[in-house]
């Protein structure tokens, strides 16, 4: 349960109706919480001193409005006669619904098979065999891949290499690859040159030249030219730094 408070107080879910603000939900959550931990609703005193509205009068006001758009019931001259209407149950039924569901894709983990080492420096040349041999595997929470990538299709490469330690991508670490034939300027790619040689590099095409460009000052860009042959193979989607 507090977990789902902690979740519920930073959701940016509007929960109640259009008419009903941030003060009125706190209101509702103040009458609910007393209602439950002493079995009978807050006095207006309480709720003034639990959401700091500074007037019973203005706690009557919210009150009102609460009423209105069937939130609570109250009864006329009776005090601490404040009860949750279904409505309201319902929402908060909703938002602990909301809460679950984002704690689920919070902990859902993912394997990722790392299938190779990826150089973040000069480009070398490829070891014999398929760069992309099963070697281990990597787990991930879903949650950090971004929305809309294609699960299945993804897999992991070591980094071999500093010419990305500025993007903080450093030696050791491990980058979540996405396959891609193409990408636009400013993307981390894995590159295939000369047919025999790869590197891990920003993307830019500029006119019939590309330039890949390291995140190292100490680095200069590789510039090829339209007539070297060169293979866009993957994206980086995330970095896992290895502590």
């Amino acid at each position: 349960m507090a977990l789902y408070c902690l979740l519920v107080n930073s959701l940016e879910v509007e929960v109640m109706a259009k008419k009903i603000s941030d003060r009125h939900k706190q209101v509702l959550k103040v009458i609910q919480q007393h209602s439950e931990k002493y079995g009978y609703s807050p006095s207006y005193r309480d709720i003034c001193e639990d959401t700091e509205i500074t007037s019973t009068s203005m706690v009557n006001y919210y009150l009102k409005q609460l009423e209105k758009e069937g939130y609570i019931k109250r009864e006329e001259n009776i005090s601490r006669s404040l009860n949750i209407t279904e409505k309201a149950r319902n929402k908060f039924q909703e938002l602990l619904g909301t809460a679950q569901e984002i704690v689920n894709e919070m902990v859902r983990s993912l394997t990722i098979p790392i299938v190779g080492q990826i150089v973040a420096s000069e480009p070398v040349p490829v070891p014999a065999g398929d760069m992309r041999s099963y070697e281990s595997d990597v787990d991930i929470a879903e949650s950090l891949l971004p929305r809309g990538v294609d699960i299945e299709t993804l897999f992991a490469l070591k980094v071999k290499g500093d010419s990305m330690i500025d993007a903080m991508v450093n030696d050791g670490d491990i980058v979540i690859m996405k396959p891609a034939q193409e990408a636009v300027n400013g993307e981390m790619v894995a590159v295939r040159i000369n047919q025999d040689e790869t590197t891990l590099k920003y993307f830019y095409k500029e006119g019939d030249r590309v330039r890949l460009q390291p995140a190292n000052p100490t680095m200069d860009p590789i510039y090829i030219e339209k007539s070297t042959p060169i293979e866009i193979q993957s994206k980086v989607v995330l970095v896992l730094r290895q502590v």
